[in-house]
């Protein structure tokens, strides 16, 4: 077996090589949102206790 046999992959390759593209643009946009996530929820926590700073 040679290389380009293996990315071939007997003329299944669009298909597995798209499903591998797809899965690994998945997993890369939710570890983004998850990151951003996080920083708006910190920002929130850190506005509300400035604001229950500002209360006493």
């Amino acid at each position: 077996m040679n290389w380009s046999e293996f990315f071939a992959m007997k003329g299944y390759a669009w298909y597995i090589w798209g499903s591998y593209g797809m899965a690994l643009l998945i997993f890369i946009v939710e570890i983004i949102m998850v990151r951003h996530r996080r920083i708006l929820t910190l920002q929130q926590l850190h506005l509300m206790r400035n604001a229950e700073d500002d209360m006493t």
